[in-house]
C-alpha cells in the first residue's frame, strides 16, 4: 500500500541509488588496485575519502535528470538515458574538480582508467536496479490504488496509462453504464454515490474524475466527498474530442485557463532565443555556403534566359506575405502560368542545373536571407503559397496553426521524409508537434538531422 507515502518510496530510491553508485565506486578500484597484478598508485585511503563527496552529489544530479520524479512515465530506455547523461556530467564535473585541486591533494595522479570503469558500472548497476524496481512496482508491489469516477472515453484512455505508471484500479464507478460493463479487463463496479463507502472502507490513494461532459454537475459533489475523507483528486476533462493538442493551464488574477494549444514560441524569452539563433546561424551558414551560392549562380545565368533568383510569394507568420527567395530552377515562365501547381516528376520547365540543385536542396539556400532579414527562420513549418493556404486550412483540421511561428528553410516534418509530393496532413501532424515541443535542442536537433536527411530529397522533381 502506498498511500501518503509516495515519499517513503522515494526515499527508498536514493538509498538504492547510492549503495549502486557506492557499489560501483568500490568496484572499479577493485578492477583496477585490488587484484595481485592491479595498477599501483595512490593510497586507497586516498580514494575512499571520495566518496563522501561523490554519492550526494550523483543523487543530487539523479535528482535534476527527473529520476526521482513522483510520477512513473519514464520507460526502461527513458531510465537508462537519464542515467548515462547524470553520470556523463558526474563524471565532468569530477575530473574537472580532480584538476582544480591537484597541486594540493596530489590527485594529478588519480586514475583515470578507473574514472573510465566507474562510469560504465555506474550507468549498469544504477540502471539494472531502476529497472528491477520498475519491474517490481508493475508486477504489483508498491502500487498505487485509484477509483476512476465516470465511466467516459477520458476514463478508457486513461486505464492503460494508470497502468503504465504503477496504479492499481480499484474500481470504476459511473451512473450512465450498467454495473458490469467491462473494458479491458476492469468492470464498473457500482454508481458514484458508493464513492464515500469505498473512501471509508478500503485504503485509496487517489481518485480520478473522468466524467463525461453531460455528469459535470456532479461534479463539486464528488470533489467533496474526496476532501471529506483526505484523499488526493485528480480532474481528468473530457475534451479529447474538441481539443487534439496538449491543453497549458495558466493563472490569470486566480482564475485557472485552459489554453487549447501549447505554443512555447508565444513566451517573449523563447521568441529572443530563436531570433537570435536564427541570426547566428544564418550569417554562419551564409559565410559556410558562400563559394556554392556563387557557383551556382553562374551556372543558373548560363542555363537558361531569365533571373538568377525565383522570388515567389508565400504565407508566414501570423498569415502575412512575404516574398520567398529560390535559386531558379525553371524556366522563365509568365505568372499566370507558375500559378498553376505544384512541379510534378518529369516537369518539363525544370532545367537540368534545375534538377540538380532541387535534388540537393541547393535553390533552398538564399532562403538563409530570408532568415537573416525575419521573414523565415531556419527551423520551422514550410511555408506554402496563399492558394493553397486557401484550399488547405478549409480541407485539413488545425492547418492554419503552423502559422503561428515562422516558416522554416527544414522543419521536423522534413528531416522525416515530408517533403516534396507528399502527404499534407501528415506533414501538419509533424508541424503542430514541433510547435507545441519547440526548444532550442529540438532546433538544434532538426538542424543536424538535415545534414543526414534533408539535403538529398527524392521527392523533388
Amino acid at each position: 500500500m502506498v498511500k501518503n507515502n509516495q515519499k517513503y518510496i522515494t526515499y527508498l530510491l536514493v538509498l538504492l541509488d547510492a549503495i549502486a553508485v557506492c557499489g560501483a565506486y568500490f568496484l572499479s578500484w577493485y578492477l583496477v588496485f585490488g587484484r595481485p597484478n592491479g595498477l599501483g598508485g595512490l593510497p586507497k585511503e586516498q580514494y575512499f575519502k571520495v566518496i563522501p563527496f561523490l554519492v550526494p552529489a550523483y543523487l543530487i544530479l539523479f535528482k535534476i535528470f527527473h529520476l526521482y520524479d513522483a510520477k512513473r512515465r519514464m520507460g526502461s530506455f527513458s531510465i537508462l538515458r537519464s542515467i548515462t547523461y547524470a553520470n556523463i556530467v558526474g563524471i565532468l564535473i569530477f575530473t574537472f574538480v580532480l584538476y582544480l585541486f591537484r597541486k594540493n591533494a596530489n590527485l594529478i595522479h588519480f586514475s583515470s582508467r578507473m574514472l573510465a570503469i566507474f562510469f560504465v558500472l555506474d550507468v549498469l548497476l544504477v540502471g539494472f536496479e531502476r529497472i528491477v524496481f520498475r519491474k517490481i512496482r508493475k508486477n504489483g508491489h508498491y502500487q498505487k490504488h485509484i477509483v476512476l469516477v465516470g465511466y467516459s472515453d477520458a476514463c478508457k484512455n486513461l486505464i492503460d496509462a494508470f497502468k503504465r505508471w504503477g496504479y492499481n484500479i480499484n474500481a470504476i464507478l459511473d451512473d450512465l453504464s450498467p454495473v458490469g460493463e467491462t473494458y479491458r479487463g476492469y468492470s464498473v463496479k457500482g454508481e458514484i454515490d458508493s464513492l464515500a463507502d469505498i473512501l471509508q472502507n478500503e485504503d485509496i490513494d487517489e481518485v480520478a474524475i473522468t466524467l463525461p461532459l453531460a455528469a459535470y454537475n456532479k461534479l463539486e459533489t464528488i470533489v467533496n466527498t474526496c476532501e471529506k475523507y483526505g484523499v488526493h483528486t485528480k480532474f481528468v476533462p473530457e475534451y479529447f474530442n474538441i481539443i487534439h493538442s496538449k491543453p497549458v493551464t495558466e493563472d490569470m488574477d486566480g482564475v485557472p485557463v485552459v489554453n487549447i494549444r501549447a505554443v512555447p514560441l508565444t513566451d517573449p524569452v523563447n521568441a529572443f532565443v530563436k531570433r537570435l539563433m536564427d541570426i547566428i546561424f544564418s550569417l554562419f551558414f551564409i559565410i559556410l555556403f558562400s563559394p556554392v551560392m556563387i557557383v551556382t549562380a553562374i551556372a543558373v545565368r548560363l542555363s537558361s534566359p531569365g533571373p538568377i533568383l525565383f522570388r515567389q510569394e508565400r504565407v508566414g507568420l501570423h498569415n502575412k506575405i512575404f516574398n520567398m527567395y529560390k535559386f531558379r530552377s525553371m524556366v522563365q515562365q509568365r505568372p499566370e502560368d507558375e500559378k498553376k501547381g505544384w512541379t510534378t516528376k518529369g516537369d518539363a520547365r525544370v532545367t537540368k542545373v534545375g534538377k540538380f540543385i532541387r535534388s540537393t536542396s541547393i535553390d533552398e539556400l538564399p532562403q538563409f536571407f530570408n532568415v537573416l532579414f525575419g521573414s523565415m527562420s531556419i527551423v520551422g513549418p514550410r511555408p506554402e503559397r496563399d492558394q493553397f493556404v486557401k484550399q488547405f486550412m478549409e480541407e485539413i483540421p488545425r492547418y492554419n496553426v503552423k502559422h503561428q511561428v515562422r516558416p522554416g528553410i527544414t522543419g521536423w516534418a522534413q528531416v522525416n521524409g515530408l517533403r516534396g509530393d507528399t502527404s499534407i496532413p501528415e506533414r501538419i501532424k509533424y508541424d503542430l508537434f514541433y510547435i507545441e515541443n519547440w526548444s532550442a535542442t529540438f532546433d538544434i536537433k532538426i538542424m543536424f538531422l538535415t545534414v543526414f536527411k534533408g539535403f538529398i530529397n527524392k521527392n523533388a522533381y
